[in-house]
């Protein structure tokens, strides 16, 4: 008998990717003499009064790439002819979800980033790379989530923050058919990214193959190295070069990771 969607349903657990958005919520810092984004002000329309007596609405203030947030190809000077937000086709943004564990890894070297070695150990063990699919690296920096400082760990010589190196942006974009990466630190790069050649590698080679990136991920230990699906919805914004986004998981109940 074939089951029905009540049933299939019933057989995962749905585990919520996303940080809180709120005026605390961490902020990318970049240095002179760049332009930064704010992060998210309210301003109040009305609220049961005079101005509206049955309901409550403010206007938000926000920018693009604030919180977990998806980035377009459009966002990278690589991918300004590709895809905005509204472009990415529905299909692209539900997929197989990998989920590659180095927080031991990041709390021994805050500067710790990904390798092709790592990556082929990993599929040694767990099985290729899906099509379509989400490589999730986790590091344990969701824990740092609630406080800017910690979660940017900046000091005079720049952000220290975990990552992918060069070669392996290069080699997701280009030696992979995953449909992107995501990450729980502020961006999908590095925190020394700056200094690699090319700079900021996984924008450069990931969004600019056409493919997509997701930051400020929670609960990645949660997911099974493999066996979840990725649920990723942005604001359908037309022009976009990204979006604060709602990303959840569906994990079979008999893959679920432990939660510790």
């Amino acid at each position: 008998m074939t089951q029905s969607l009540a049933e299939m349903l019933s057989a995962v657990d749905v585990v919520d990717l996303t940080q809180p958005l709120s005026e605390d919520t961490p902020v990318l810092k970049l240095p002179p003499p760049f332009a930064n984004t704010p992060g998210l002000t309210r301003h109040e329309i009305s609220r049961y009064d005079d101005r509206g007596p049955a309901w409550a609405w403010d206007w938000l203030e926000i920018g693009e790439h604030v919180g977990t947030h998806f980035d377009a190809p459009i966002h990278w000077v690589s991918g300004k002819d590709g895809e905005d937000v509204a472009s990415v086709p529905p299909q692209r943004l539900v997929g197989p979800a990998v989920v590659i564990d180095k927080s031991a890894e990041a709390a021994q070297d805050p500067d710790y980033v990904l390798t092709v070695d790592d990556l082929r150990a990993f599929e040694a063990e767990h099985g290729p790379l899906p099509d379509g699919g989400w490589l999730l690296l986790r590091t344990g920096w969701d824990a740092r989530a609630h406080d800017q400082a910690a979660f940017l760990n900046a000091d005079e010589t720049g952000p220290h923050t975990p990552g992918f190196d060069a070669e392996c942006a290069r080699h997701l974009a280009t030696e992979t058919g995953l449909a992107g990466v995501g990450v729980e630190t502020v961006g999908t790069d590095a925190g020394a990214a700056h200094s690699f050649d090319p700079p900021f590698p996984v924008h450069h080679f990931v969004l600019g193959a056409g493919r997509y990136g997701l930051t400020q991920l929670a609960n990645l230990e949660r997911l099974p190295p493999t066996g979840a699906v990725l649920i990723v919805a942005p604001l359908k914004l037309v022009g976009g070069t990204g979006s604060p986004a709602r990303v959840l998981a569906l994990v079979p109940r008999t893959a679920a990771a432990d939660p510790g």
